[in-house]
């Protein structure tokens, strides 16, 4: 069996053997004194079979030169693009997973397994994938799926603006990691949307604050109140699918759900370059020389939420399809409003 190392993994430590259940899981804190301590370069280097996985970023830089030295499997682990139906930073469990031998999806600095994919793979030569690709996005849409699912329904706070476009503007968690490593340039959410309010002359400018800000799971970096003037802000957690309904147009630093727009058909506008961007489907203001193929929307899904994205179910953690955990996903939705209710 193979044995596997699992750093910085505190929270979803109970997990790991469900979701992992061909691997010996060893579980070890991600400081480096922790690693320090519990000998651990010695023991992967003593143990036969040996890989390491690490939460996000969160573990020692030398780690990974480590493995690298001595041709040991390495492996970075962070959610994936359906998540659950609250956040993390509340104890829910993660229903999919993304794992990289290089970095993270969303680091654009450097190929990650998910730009090799759209890049080189053959969609056009797997009917069956782009068949099931599309029953996935039919059936994502039917149930109002995205990362989070907490959100209220806000039909009645996003009223009707008759003559007018609508552009929304996707908060960020402004010290995330997908900012810092995605965008050339520093920006803020307000940068955002006085962007959007100066490019769409006559628009209504929609301002939907990141939901760990809102829940103060988070902190914000800009404050919302500056750009109060130049734009409605959506001070309720409103989920994404109402408010995707209620817009013509979205823009996002490198946000999950510029992705979700595009799966609804919206123009979407990347001041940064997420997993989906460079591909000739979004409006982009920068550029990435690596991804010089042009796809689909529908084969950026194929290849990043079924091929790339592994899924578990969210109670158990035992090993799931896409399919499965949405629907999961939805029957989980409606135990929490009838409670709520």
């Amino acid at each position: 069996m193979i044995n596997a190392f699992f750093v910085g993994f505190g929270p979803w430590k109970s997990y790991l053997r469900a979701w992992f259940p061909d691997r010996r899981c060893i579980i070890v804190g991600r400081k480096a004194k922790d690693i320090i301590r519990e000998w651990l370069l010695f023991r992967i280097l003593m143990t036969r079979n040996s890989e390491v996985y690490v939460w996000g970023f969160k573990y020692p830089k030398f780690l990974k030169t480590f493995c690298k030295v001595f041709g040991i499997p390495f492996h970075h682990i962070e959610d994936g693009f359906v998540r659950s139906i609250s956040l993390g930073a509340h104890g829910s469990a993660p229903a999919s997973l993304t794992i990289d031998t290089k970095t993270l999806y969303f680091d654009a600095t450097r190929p990650s397994d998910l730009e090799t994919i759209l890049s080189g793979y053959d969609f056009d030569g797997d009917k069956q994938l782009m068949m099931r690709a599309e029953r996935c996005i039919q059936l994502l849409l039917l149930n109002r799926i995205s990362k989070y699912n907490l959100g209220k329904s806000g039909n009645s706070i996003l009223q009707d603006v008759k003559g007018k476009k609508r552009v929304l503007v996707v908060g960020q968690v402004e010290t995330d990691a997908s900012i810092h490593l995605g965008c050339k340039r520093v920006v803020t959410n307000n940068d955002l949307v006085r962007l959007a309010y100066d490019e769409n002359p006559g628009a209504q400018v929609i301002y939907k604050p990141h939901p760990e800000v809102l829940h103060g799971t988070r902190p914000g970096v800009s404050d919302p109140q500056d750009v109060a003037s130049i734009c409605h802000i959506l001070r309720q957690d409103i989920s994404p699918a109402d408010v995707l309904d209620a817009v013509d147009h979205v823009y996002t630093i490198t946000s999950l759900m510029g992705f979700e727009a595009l799966l609804r058909g919206i123009p979407v506008t990347c001041y940064g370059l997420p997993f989906y961007a460079g591909w000739g489907v979004t409006d982009d203001r920068q550029t990435c020389e690596r991804r010089s193929r042009k796809l689909s929307v529908r084969e950026i899904f194929a290849g990043s939420y079924l091929l790339y994205s592994r899924y578990f179910d969210p109670t158990s953690g035992a090993p799931s399809s896409f399919e499965a955990i949405l629907l999961n996903l939805e029957e989980l939705r409606k135990v929490g409003a009838h409670h709520s209710g």
